[in-house]
């Protein structure tokens, strides 16, 4: 397949109507610009789960995803501190400040060209459906608000509906993600064949493979360079290769800025 067979799509094509079939769609800078766990952090952070130096740290993994993609290094260290942070607070307090969340920072960062994707194929009958490395909680708030089917994402243990710190299975990454929309399909009869999967990240391709209907938002070069190979469709909602850097810069820099100044007005009361 050359090159030229991959098509850069700037509109969104109608979607026949097939209840048999589904869409999955990532979330990170597909759905959302930028990392949905960053915004996690820094609400919890805002709610004094864990200190400046920490969501510092964080920030400058925030810009770095926004400017290169996703680094699973990065992806899991904050993985793990957030799991620390929630240690001990009950999942009911942790679905409520992911709720205040969304609304406050993620709203809006959802791409319309993404958001109007997933309303075709809600309207052609077909299920909707988030699959992410995110916290399930946070992630089936981003679907809930969406009016999506549901979410799956990266569980983290509870005792008691109180968080122990630990995981249960695999962090929803890579393959583990294309596992789980492969039992998803088993257990709600979805043929892969005539379903469609969306994601930004070359981590995604496994997922991507399985399905009849594979389409890169928003790619990093390693997914662009791969749909452009394999003749899939990719969708860019940004303005351009150069633009997008610059704003993604300006993005990181407002944020830790913003979380800077927010330290010292604390500092001052």
């Amino acid at each position: 397949m050359t090159e030229a067979a991959a098509t850069e799509l700037h509109t969104e094509p109608a979607t026949p109507r097939d209840p048999g079939a589904a869409a999955f769609f990532d979330v990170d800078n597909t759905v959302i610009r930028g990392a949905s766990i960053w915004q996690l952090a820094l609400g919890l952070w805002r709610r004094d789960f864990f200190t400046l130096r920490d969501v510092s740290a964080m920030a400058w993994k925030q810009v770095r995803f926004a400017l290169l993609g996703e680094n699973l290094a990065h992806v899991e260290q904050i993985r793990q501190q957030a799991l620390g942070f929630i240690a001990g607070h009950s999942v009911a307090e942790i679905h409520a400040i992911g709720e205040e969340i969304f609304d406050e920072a993620m709203h809006d960062r959802i791409w319309p060209g993404t958001q109007a994707l997933t309303r075709t194929h809600l309207e052609a009958g077909q299920e909707v459906w988030l699959v992410t490395a995110t916290p399930v909680e946070v992630a089936t708030v981003i679907a809930d608000r969406l009016g999506l089917t549901g979410a799956l994402g990266s569980v983290a243990e509870s005792v008691d509906g109180v968080y122990t710190g630990r995981m249960v299975g695999d962090f929803l990454h890579g393959a583990a993600k294309a596992r789980a929309v492969e039992a998803l399909a088993a257990e709600r009869g979805f043929d892969l064949s005539r379903c469609a999967a969306y994601s930004d990240s070359a981590n995604d391709i496994p997922m991507l493979s399985l399905v009849g209907h594979p389409v890169a938002i928003n790619p990093d070069g390693a997914l662009r360079d791969h749909a452009r190979a394999h003749g899939w469709a990719i969708h860019d909602y940004r303005t351009g290769r150069r633009a997008a850097k610059v704003g993604a810069q300006a993005v990181g820099a407002t944020a830790l800025a913003g979380v800077l100044a927010a330290a010292a007005r604390r500092r001052r009361r």
